[in-house]
């Protein structure tokens, strides 16, 4: 472990990667050098190119920005409003005072950053951006530009209210951009690597105008929404709640590997509700109502009864959780949220010419839909533009908040490496003026710092290396999938699975496998286990003792039963319907010690459900086997568990955290705690990520010692 005095020399001597906590994986026709280049940090493990009073920063081969090295360099942008929102722009560093966890910090690197309104083009011609993530990046790292994105949110915009956005967005984008301003758009089902900043504004206007909203509308649209679009229409609310809200996150974090400055996110939606009133369910969202199915389909009163108002209230409160992670992960990576709601001066969330629904219901759900848009912006230092027929104020608004604003940058005295969320305090002493700041940073950890003290080449460790390995393309012709884990079993023993799942190709249904016949032997010559797994072709369980028992069917099982610690020979025997072999394996084993004096993993195990109706199943489900499959789809819910033994009554502190394929830290990702005898969880959609290669590093933590593991997984489209 790198420790501290350690880490100090070594930031004194070396140049970091910028942002290595929030960088996505790039494509490999990218500039490398280009990560070398970005200007901020934000308290990651980073090169500080922070202008002093009096620097320039030109866009120019010539000349070089001053570096300032160190670990614990954070920048704050600021920004200070008069009584009448005119920003203040003759304010100096002695006014202003920054604070960290209450403990106040020396402010040594201040700027005032001004967007000139009218830049001198004829003096030097701006280049378009190019399409490479690279050309990108080193044109929003330039602090005087501005970064937008707009999210076009159509699956919460009904079809009318979305014309009339698109109408008013494009005039004022035509109207009110300046030729340096960095524009992108997104749509929920859009790719991350298809989102592009771009100066070319007319890019942008032709994006907008194929915006159309399908708020309530459920025809199919393309191949993703004709997997679930055919179920309850409250099932398919909440997916499409979930891919919004999961697109939007992702938008956050990808901003956030741009550049660390100020970035904006205008979010056109309506809002986002969970509740779906009596008169509007349906048993199949596509077909729609059937009035016989649904007698409250003509009911003005259903929806009116206490019932349904407590129902409405705790699936409310499920949305402003997912809206916690949103506007956490846009705070982080210092990305303001500015909403707008296309309904304008809105009287009504429903139709008119639509389901008979109360005035108390309608109400109810105007207010919790607009709450939902309100607290995205509210908690992102952003601007609601909500209950206004006039989009123009806000929007200007949006963009004179990044007109003019001040980078303070400090070097921390908590020199914090322990990976939590550190509150920011920024306060200004002139009085009658009005501030707002970045509410804090996501400190680095030492494992982040040795990450970064990698060769010029940048490579990935070893230990990336190894864990990227197990997702080599099998064999081909090989017939089944199979998956080994261990974890800890009484007496000193190892409790092994075994999980195999068939795989099937064009035109070899007549060789698939149905069953397979397990050999399990110590090196002492012990016999673990011997059977067939299952044991019958087709649906059906056996067991084969008390503590060893296999299940499963003819779509593929799994298996466990007890080892002793060391190397243990497993030889498979794949058999077809009518029992013939039709090929064989065998393996050679590890099986570890979970008695030893340090903390110890057991393996951890993926689990895939297709939508979110089986993924609330088989997240309370602990009886479910796991996949082999570590390929997954975009669009799967992904669950991993696992279990992490420290010696003794000792209880490790467990973390999970999301890298690239490079070792870069992401994110980190939501954990459930073990409990009543059942294994951490990590619950997570990736819907939001690129297709490509990724790692979970799952963290144990004892005062005595800790201990890490990489697990791989592939994501299509």
């Amino acid at each position: 472990m790198i420790r501290q005095w350690t880490i100090v020399g070594l930031a004194l001597s070396m140049l970091f990667v910028a942002n290595g906590g929030a960088r996505q994986q790039q494509p490999p026709d990218q500039d490398q050098d280009a990560q070398t280049a970005t200007n901020s940090v934000g308290g990651d493990v980073t090169e500080d190119v922070s202008l002093v009073p009096g620097e320039t920063l030109e866009n120019s081969d010539q000349q070089t920005p001053i570096f300032r090295s160190g670990i614990n360099y954070v920048r704050v942008d600021a920004t200070v409003t008069d009584q009448e929102g005119n920003p203040v722009l003759d304010l100096a560093a002695d006014d202003f005072e920054i604070y960290e966890d209450g403990i106040k910090q020396e402010i040594d690197s201040f700027q005032l950053v001004q967007v000139d309104q009218l830049p001198a083009l004829e003096e030097s011609p701006l280049v378009e951006v190019g399409r490479r993530r690279s050309d990108q990046e080193r044109a929003a790292s330039e602090a005087d530009v501005r970064v937008f994105v707009i999210f076009l949110d159509d699956y919460h915009v009904r079809q009318g209210n979305s014309f009339r956005a698109r109408q008013l967005l494009v005039e004022f984008l035509e109207n009110s951009l300046i030729p340096t301003d960095l524009v992108g758009v997104m749509f929920p089902l859009m790719p991350l690597e298809a989102v592009r900043l771009t100066r070319n504004h007319q890019a942008v206007i032709n994006a907008i105008d194929s915006f159309e909203g399908v708020k309530y509308r459920y025809d199919v649209r393309n191949q993703f929404e004709s997997a679930y679009n055919h179920y309850p229409t409250e099932i398919v609310e909440r997916m499409r709640n979930d891919v919004s809200l999961s697109a939007l996150k992702g938008l956050m974090i990808y901003l956030g590997s741009m550049r660390e400055g100020r970035k904006s996110v205008l979010l056109v939606s309506e809002g986002y509700s969970n509740y779906v009133p009596p008169q509007m369910r349906a048993m199949n969202a596509t077909t729609g109502v059937d009035p016989a199915m649904n007698p409250a389909r003509y009911d003005p009163f259903a929806g009116n009864g206490s019932m349904e108002e407590v129902t409405s209230f705790f699936q409310q409160d499920e949305v402003i959780s997912d809206l916690r992670r949103v506007f956490q992960t846009a705070t982080r990576f210092n990305t303001s949220i500015y909403t707008l709601d296309p309904r304008g001066l809105a009287v009504q969330e429903f139709d008119v010419s639509g389901p008979n629904i109360a005035l108390q219901t309608d109400a109810r759900q105007l207010r919790r839909t607009q709450d939902t848009l309100r607290i995205l912006s509210e908690e992102t230092d952003g601007r609601a533009i909500i209950n206004q027929n006039d989009f123009g104020p806000g929007l200007q608004q949006m963009l004179d908040d990044s007109n003019a604003y001040y980078l303070l940058g400090y070097n921390s005295t908590l020199q914090a490496t322990d990976g939590e969320f550190h509150e920011i305090e920024v306060r200004v002493g002139r009085p009658q003026v009005n501030l707002r700041a970045r509410k804090g940073y996501w400190a680095i950890t030492e494992l982040d710092i040795q990450r970064s003290l990698r060769a010029a080449s940048d490579e990935p460790p070893r230990a990336v290396d190894v864990a990227l390995g197990a997702l080599s393309e099998q064999r081909r012709g090989q017939l089944v999938r199979t998956w080994f884990g261990s974890s800890r079993a009484d007496n000193g023993k190892t409790r092994i699975t075994f999980v195999w799942e068939p795989v099937l190709e064009r035109g070899r249904r007549s060789t698939q496998a149905s069953r397979i016949l397990v050999t399990a032997m110590g090196n002492n010559g012990d016999a673990y286990f011997r059977g067939r797994v299952p044991e019958s072709v087709g649906p059906g369980r056996g067991t084969t003792g008390d503590r060893n028992r296999a299940s499963g069917s003819s779509e593929g099982a799994s298996l466990e039963f007890e080892a002793d610690p060391g190397v243990m020979q497993v030889s498979l025997a794949i058999e077809g319907d009518a029992g013939e072999v039709l090929d064989r394996d065998r393996n050679e084993i590890s099986v570890p010690d979970f008695t030893a004096p340090e903390i110890v993993f057991s393996t951890p195990s993926f689990i895939r459900a297709r939508n979110a109706l089986e993924y609330r199943e088989l997240s309370e489900d602990w009886t479910i086997p796991p996949t082999a499959s570590r390929d997954f789809r975009r669009t799967d819910y992904l669950i991993v568990r696992f279990n992490a033994y420290a010696p003794g009554d000792l209880v490790p502190e467990v973390h999970a955290r999301l890298l690239n394929r490079r070792g870069d830290v992401m994110f980190p990702l939501t954990l459930r705690p073990a409990s009543d005898g059942q294994p951490y969880q990590v619950e997570f959609l990736p819907s939001f990520l690129a297709p490509g290669e990724y790692l979970i590093e799952l963290t144990a933590e004892t005062p005595e010692s800790e201990a890490t593991e990489l697990l791989a997984f592939r994501l299509g489209a």
